[in-house]
């Protein structure tokens, strides 16, 4: 494959019969006994995913059995040290993994699945090449020697050699992800992959690094819009990506935090995943929980979480008609519980959707929602959050501001474009993150 901007590193999980492979470095074990060789250090948060339970039908639902599924990650910050945050927390059942490997990319090839054998690098739980995800559980590997560059591709592999049951899984990965019969963690080629997704991060929920020092992480509660629909798939140009790299650009390494994207497409205030919006739209599993029911597993938990910054409510209007009241309400709750754990809380006004879907999904009377939910953001919740993130000024056509931009508009007339996504990253004023 050519060359990419950056690396990629293969992490895979297989069955133990493959932990005596020679061309497998085993990580430090539980016991980390050599920290002290690594000096003062901590661990940082660099990648990490939101979650949510398969959908009624299909793979994520059924399950996986007996097959590998090999997954691409892009980090944030980097570090000498790795370590892989699996999740079965919306699992019916105990899930098995047995084996973990990581390594780099054939960067010769062209099929982004090609690793270079030569790389490989064996993972390991609590010391052991195989491990059980309990029900409702996760599982964190032990620390691997293995430098890991800012912004680089991680590609995640783990082989299920027993039914998993329905997986935890996040939707919307825009990224070709690969799943083969049988374990394929030490393959080199990506043959044997014969299922190729532009989606699904399947049982993967996050990356740390260790870092000399780490001013910690930024997290993005968001939904499509910071999920990446409208942005090229494999290109990694959600907004939260682009912020990523501003913040490396700009910002030396002991002052750049890790920034975490835990947006899910759908996403609602004050509505769960399945329920039907507005359209004929039926609800899916993977739209998640409503976003006051995700606090506590997807922004409170993360490694050194610093920082957050909540960009929701388009789904509320558009799929249910919500009032402003009932958002901003949400909104105002959310701000509250992140400062109650001393977190620098951030807004983002919600962006213009006019010509999107069919009849209903856009009204007048829900563009009036949506206008009186900024304007209360702009004004009396400007003093209540640390700062107001004004994304709808910066995607708006100003001669029809109920539209997206068109230079930014991906198409669908709600999703921004590369272009739009690079415009809300440039958009935020790097002194509000309180690093």
């Amino acid at each position: 494959m050519p060359t990419p901007k950056r690396w990629q590193v293969i992490v895979s999980a297989a069955t133990l019969l493959l932990a005596g492979t020679p061309a497998v470095t085993a990580s430090a074990g539980p016991a980390d006994t050599d920290s002290a060789r690594h000096g003062r250090s901590e661990w940082a948060a660099s990648w990490a995913a939101a979650v949510t339970r398969g959908n009624t039908v299909g793979l994520t639902n059924t399950g996986l059995n007996n097959q590998s599924i090999r997954m691409t990650v892009q980090t944030t910050v980097g570090g000498d040290r790795l370590r892989v945050r699996l999740t079965n927390l919306y699992g019916d059942q105990a899930v098995k993994v047995g084996h973990a490997t990581v390594a780099r990319p054939d960067t010769a090839t062209e099929d982004r699945s090609d690793i270079d054998p030569a790389t490989l690098h064996e993972l390991t739980f609590a010391g052991s090449a195989s491990a059980t995800i309990n029900k409702g559980a996760e599982l964190l590997s032990d620390p691997l020697d293995f430098p890991v560059d800012e912004q680089e591709d991680l590609v995640v592999t783990l082989y299920f050699p027993v039914l998993t049951g329905p997986v935890s899984f996040h939707g919307q990965s825009r990224v070709t992800n690969f799943i083969g019969a049988t374990d394929l963690t030490t393959a080199a080629g990506g043959a044997g992959f014969t299922i190729k997704p532009n989606c699904c991060w399947m049982f993967l929920s996050g990356i740390d690094v260790e870092r000399r020092t780490s001013p910690g992480s930024v997290v993005v509660l968001g939904d499509s819009i910071g999920d990446g629909n409208g942005s090229t798939v494999n290109a990694d140009q959600r907004w939260p990506d682009l912020l990523a790299e501003r913040l490396i650009t700009v910002r030396p390494e002991v002052r750049t935090p890790g920034v975490l994207n835990m947006s899910l497409a759908g996403n609602r205030l004050n509505h769960e995943g399945p329920e039907p919006g507005a359209g004929g739209f039926p609800g899916y599993n993977e739209l998640g929980p409503n976003a006051l029911a995700r606090l506590n597993e997807d922004v409170f938990p993360q490694t050194g979480v610093r920082t957050l910054i909540t960009h929701l409510g388009i789904n509320d209007i558009w799929m249910n008609g919500d009032s402003a009241e009932s958002i901003i309400g949400s909104l105002r709750q959310i701000n509250q519980q992140a400062k109650e754990r001393g977190l620098t809380s951030l807004v983002g006004t919600i962006t213009p959707y006019e010509g999107n879907g069919g009849p209903g999904v856009w009204t007048e009377e829900k563009e009036a929602t949506r206008q009186a939910v900024n304007t209360w953001l702009r004004g009396a919740g400007a003093a209540e959050f640390d700062g107001v993130l004004d994304f709808d000024a910066v995607l708006r056509d100003p001669t029809h501001p109920s539209r997206l931009l068109p230079a930014y508009d991906s198409g669908d007339h709600i999703h921004p474009n590369d272009s739009g996504a690079r415009a809300m990253a440039d958009a935020v004023p790097l002194r509000l993150l309180g690093l």
